[in-house]
């Protein structure tokens, strides 16, 4: 899952490949089978045509990498992935370089100028190297679902789990898979065909070792790439965990129900706040439960929004806790009869398909999600998931989880074949880690780092008060990921110790 877009980020020998053997790769995982091929060599070409310009560009050292489609095959398919080599700021760099890995699945590293804020010096003295994932908008195989854009906008205005609302998703998810069903190998857009493609491209590079940094499904990408490659990596942070072991729709209650907690006790905490707002969770949970038996229905502009019960928690997990000084008042609001400050955000946030273009890889998620996540969960336990964490929602609300409503439905039609069971393997490994959440990170909250961190002997955990998901974009987060790189045995988290920044109390 995506932070800022996710129901709104992966040379081989000519011999069989043998995953790196080494003390830091613990995991039970054992290699797909694969066939050999040519060793991949790194093309040098023209930077990749972007729908927005990025700075990361200026300068950089741009080409490509041409890797199998299906390593499983030798039928000659290949698939041609960008790569940006961002160069280190002081020539000659002294650290190694420095991966990202995107999330979503579906949101490209290349096309993404703010996943690495300014002024952290990131790549001060080291190389930053982009690729867009097999399946990403800079690829030669790019699967994004205009159709899925302009449904989610025309769900503003339905009630967001009625059944006639999951079949015009289902829908949409069927016209987009007839339109690239011809050209696109659905099956070889997968984690572990994205961590070879990592290794083939830091083989390209001639680069021995290098650092991964990892944000959101890039996490949950990097943790299957460390199984395949751990003699390759000298240090990896991820942020926002997404973890392959749990992936599905029930593990996204369990991060609702701890981030709604964490925001109510910030409020507690803050005296204003606490005295006009006296009971943020309380109000939101009946909220869920009045809207879901009688939905509201506004208007932003000329646009038509729905607000009930599913969408409220839809709206909580993405949105609010992204603009999170609002999240009280606009709560408040809501149950005083006042649904104006809920609904201009879930506007804002679903209500521009098309507008910027579209560079989300729906067709990549979809892929991911469809072989790695829903044929390991049945609809039992999702929804024993959900009763567990809020025992007190409707079951039209538990039927369908906060970020991925319908999902089973929707990989019904998207077709792919189940992964294999190694995929949701418990990655162990004693390369230095960091591990970061933020406390409002409502996609994939801070209770997901500590799982993962329990079998990463040498990680770092820290989670940063009142971030969202996405803490590489908050100032504290960033200095915190900038000073591991720098020297992952001094680790400054001073600034993770400060409180969350107040929330708004409007005059009444």
């Amino acid at each position: 899952m995506r932070g800022r877009d996710a129901f709104s980020i992966f040379t081989l020998s000519l011999i069989l490949v043998i995953p790196a053997c080494s003390k830091s790769d613990s995991s039970s995982s054992s290699p797909p089978t694969t066939v050999s091929h040519p060793p991949v060599e790194f093309v040098a070409g023209a930077c990749p045509e972007l729908p927005h310009p990025n700075k990361w560009l200026n300068g950089a050292r741009c080409g490509s990498i041409t890797v199998p489609m299906d390593r499983s095959t030798s039928d000659g398919r290949t698939i041609k992935l960008a790569v940006v080599v961002v160069p280190s700021e002081t020539q000659p760099p002294t650290k190694a370089p420095l991966v990202f890995l995107n999330g979503g699945p579906g949101a490209d590293a290349i096309a993404d100028e703010g996943i690495v804020p300014d002024g952290v010096g990131i790549n001060h003295d080291r190389d930053l190297i982009l690729m867009g994932q097999r399946g990403d908008i800079t690829s030669s195989v790019p699967i994004t679902c205009p159709e899925i854009d302009q449904f989610i906008e025309r769900r503003l205005g339905l009630v967001y789990d009625a059944q006639s609302t999951g079949d015009a998703y289902v829908q949409a998810v069927k016209q987009c898979r007839d339109r690239l069903a011809p050209t696109v190998d659905f099956a070889a857009m997968n984690s572990i065909e994205s961590s070879y493609d990592l290794i083939d491209l830091r083989k390209a590079l001639k680069i021995d070792k290098w650092d991964v940094f990892s944000h959101s499904y890039g996490t949950e990408l990097a943790l299957v790439y460390m199984r395949y490659d751990a003699a390759g990596i000298s240090a990896i942070a991820f942020d926002g965990v997404t973890p392959p072991s749990v992936g599905g729709t029930g593990w996204t209650w369990a991060t609702a129900k701890q981030v709604l907690g964490n925001m109510s006790s910030a409020c507690d905490q803050q005296p204003a706040c606490k005295e006009r707002y006296p009971d943020v969770e309380g109000t939101f949970i009946r909220q869920v439960q009045k809207t879901e038996k009688d939905p509201i229905t506004t208007m932003v502009g000329d646009k038509k929004v729905v607000i009930d019960g599913g969408k409220l928690i839809a709206w909580f997990a993405p949105v609010a806790t992204h603009l999170p000084a609002d999240f009280p008042a606009a709560i408040y609001q809501l149950d005083q009869g006042n649904p104006e400050l809920v609904a201009q955000q879930m506007a804002m946030a679903w209500g521009n398909a098309g507008a910027p273009p579209t560079v989300f890889a729906w067709g990549l998620a979809l892929s991911v999600w469809c072989r790695e996540w829903i044929p390991f969960e049945t609809r039992e336990d999702a929804l024993s998931k959900a009763n567990d964490a809020f025992p007190m929602f409707p079951d039209s609300v538990k039927a369908q989880a906060p970020q991925l409503p319908f999902l089973r439905e929707a990989c019904a039609a998207w077709d792919v074949p189940k992964g294999p069971d190694s995929i949701r393997d418990v990655t162990k490994s004693d390369i230095p880690a960091l591990v970061l959440s933020g406390s409002f990170d409502g996609q994939t909250g801070p209770l997901w780092g500590d799982y993962i961190a329990k079998n990463l002997s040498n990680a770092v955990v820290v989670v940063v008060p009142g971030a969202a998901h996405g803490v590489l974009a908050e100032p504290c987060g960033a200095s915190i990921i900038a000073s591991f790189f720098n020297d992952p045995k001094k680790v400054d988290t001073a600034c993770a110790k400060e409180p969350p920044p107040p929330y708004n109390i409007p005059p009444q």
